[in-house]
């Protein structure tokens, strides 16, 4: 095993090992954006300039360590490379442009943006390093590869829409509201349901741990403060909330 071989397997490691503080750390520490925005935690940029320079990792980052990957050029890595850069484009351009609009948005914590940039450009790393250098293409990958992409799919449409009926709610300037619609009718966070969704096609699609690292640094993430969310709907609209949502996995939590 070449050095680079085994520093890529140590972070991949590093990878599913850290969901487990991190979802103790969200599920008792709202990271302070959004609803949650508070002060103490140092100086503040717009909210869509620190989505865009938090997230660019994830598309530049991966553009440079792919095109030094051995398998690069193959069908195979070059279609799960577009899967992933599909999402990241469109989460660090055109989100951050739609919420340039909003001025109802909290400012977004410097500290907490270096923190996500951190993650996205080790991330980046341990996902683009695997597809082009390390990935193993079985002859069940393309069988895996239109699963995981109908998941992946049926996720980012949940995700895409969700965000857009809740930055719709911000555009009309009169606080928080009750969302409704689409899987809001069962959920209260489906943005974060269609993320997780979508990670879990991208594990199926990769069939590796990098992958699965991933979708559970994203459930270990996203889980907790879709609950922390669920819980700050009722106490903010009492009766008025619909009390058969689920916090964020229909039906289910």
């Amino acid at each position: 095993m070449s050095s680079e071989s085994r520093i890529h397997s140590t972070c991949v490691v590093i990878l599913n090992i850290i969901s487990i503080p991190t979802y103790l750390a969200c599920r008792y520490i709202q990271a302070p954006y959004g609803r949650y925005s508070r002060k103490g935690w140092g100086p503040t940029l717009p909210s869509w300039v620190s989505w865009l320079v938090m997230e660019s990792p994830s598309v530049i980052a991966t553009l440079i360590i792919y095109s030094f990957g051995r398998n690069a050029a193959s069908l195979q890595s070059v279609a799960m490379l577009s899967v992933f850069l599909i999402h990241y484009i469109h989460r660090t351009f055109v989100y951050p442009l739609r919420l340039r609009n909003t001025a109802s948005v909290a400012p977004f914590p410097v500290s907490v943006a270096l923190m996500a940039f951190s993650f996205n450009l080790f991330n980046a790393y341990v996902q683009a390093a695997w597809i082009s250098n390390y990935a193993h293409f079985g002859p069940l990958f393309w069988f895996r590869f239109l699963v995981g992409v109908l998941l992946f799919g049926v996720g980012m449409f949940i995700n895409v829409t969700s965000d857009r009926v809740l930055v719709g709610l911000k555009l009309q300037g009169k606080g928080y509201q009750i969302p409704v619609g689409g899987v809001f009718e069962w959920v209260s966070c489906p943005n974060y349901f269609g993320e997780v969704l979508e990670w879990f096609g991208w594990a199926i699609i990769t069939f590796s741990w990098a992958g699965f690292g991933f979708f559970l640094y994203t459930c270990a993430n996203l889980l907790p403060r879709a609950r922390a969310t669920h819980l700050w709907y009722f106490s903010k609209f009492g009766e008025d909330y619909p009390k058969y949502r689920k916090a964020v996995v229909p039906f289910l939590y």
